[in-house]
């Protein structure tokens, strides 16, 4: 979440946080600040242990390569310029400038790829060298992109058009266009794939619903509502370890948690059990049952997945990236500098319970530091060219 971008130049970022993201398996969290980046540790028992403090640069994107010692950063002083750095050894192994402002970095074991508003640069990871690019791409300023973190299926997802939610769906291991997926009416606003790199979620910036669809087939096997008549800005979508969940987090106070079977099927248009039934269930049922009597366009929102479960973070507005982990809960990084730890109730679902809230800027001495701040200006280039290119291999 880069929320140097989001606020734009000349904002001032009041807790001085430029840029948080968990790490490809959510066992990681980094953090830009105005003064360096911050590296924690996140573990099954709400341990929050912070492993690395870097100072000395104003750091808008981080992004760690799993649990390892490579980190690829930016600096909003020179957002232009790469550095690919081994953290631990304290060195820096290489770096890259490109030709206009870089808006989002991401990485598998095998790629890494570099994202300018109008270009994509995709990297072989082992040695850097650029393997292709993808050149004019629509207009994409909010650095909108999805990489599978599954290196075998190693497939790239960026918006298709600026004017409706179209996907581009590239495979960075061959170098081919693999499908394009009209997934929405409006323009896209988030991408994620499943941790097998089978499942792409989209959502538009109407943000009422959300469609997940089969790669690299892109046949759509979930559409999911956030809701009706309340739009809403989407952050961050992120699947489960085991595709059983999916989180969606927006500019409301309420982050949705959705709860898929194996069919293909939102869990909520199973057929119900031959029970006794609330006044509230028969209505339920006659509504399914009238559906197939309804235009399309109605039948589409009462066979819908509702959310199974929710997060009412404590104030609307505030921007936030989500990871659902191994053991059961919602990692929700905020821009008001903390980390909120969910428990969620496999069974009965609903309201999740505050588990743990840890600081993203604690000091030595345990408070939480707002390091304040304003954003530099960044320049784009008027004639864009190759990236150059220095290496410490």
């Amino acid at each position: 979440m880069n929320l140097a971008l989001l606020q734009g130049a000349g904002d001032v970022v009041a807790t001085g946080l430029y840029f948080v993201t968990f790490n490809q398996d959510a066992t990681s969290l980094a953090v830009g600040t105005t003064t360096g980046y911050k590296l924690f540790t996140l573990n099954g028992h709400d341990r929050f242990d912070q492993t690395y403090e870097f100072t000395g640069e104003d750091v808008c994107i981080v992004e760690r390569l799993f649990s390892s010692s490579l980190i690829a950063m930016v600096s909003l002083s020179a957002p232009r310029k790469l550095k690919v750095c081994h953290f631990k050894k304290g060195t820096e192994i290489c770096n890259y400038c490109y030709p206009n402002t870089i808006l989002a970095v991401k990485l598998n074991r095998a790629r890494l790829l570099v994202v300018l508003e109008e270009i994509l640069y995709i990297h072989n990871i082992k040695d850097m060298k650029v393997l292709h690019t993808i050149r004019d791409t629509p207009a994409n300023p909010k650095g909108i992109i999805a990489l599978s973190i599954n290196s075998d299926n190693s497939y790239l997802a960026y918006p298709g058009s600026g004017q409706i939610g179209e996907v581009q769906v590239f495979d960075t291991l061959n170098l081919d266009a693999v499908t394009m997926i009209p997934a929405h009416d409006a323009p896209l606003a988030a991408l994620s794939f499943n941790s097998s790199g089978s499942l792409l979620a989209t959502a538009s910036e109407k943000g009422t619903v959300i469609r997940i669809f089969s790669i690299p087939s892109g046949n759509k096997l979930y559409e999911l509502r956030r809701g009706i008549k309340r739009c809403a800005a989407i952050y961050s979508l992120s699947f489960s370890p085991d595709d059983k969940y999916l989180s969606a987090s927006s500019n409301t106070e309420t982050i949705h948690i959705f709860k898929l079977d194996n069919t293909g099927a939102p869990e909520s248009t199973a057929a119900p059990a031959p029970e006794s039934q609330t006044w509230g269930q028969y209505l339920g049922k006659a509504l399914v049952s009238t559906a197939s009597y309804l235009p399309s366009q109605m039948t589409d929102v009462f066979t819908q997945g509702r959310a199974f479960a929710h997060v009412k973070l404590p104030s609307p507005g505030l921007r936030s990236v989500c990871a659902l982990t191994t053991t059961g809960k919602l990692l929700v990084a905020s821009s008001d500098s903390y980390l909120y730890v969910y428990v969620i109730e496999p069974d009965e679902g609903g309201e999740c319970i505050l588990s743990k809230q840890h600081c993203m800027l604690a000091t030595s001495d345990g408070s939480c530091d707002d390091v304040g701040g304003e954003l530099s200006e960044t320049v784009a280039a008027e004639d864009p060219g190759p990236p150059s290119f220095q290496t410490n291999y």
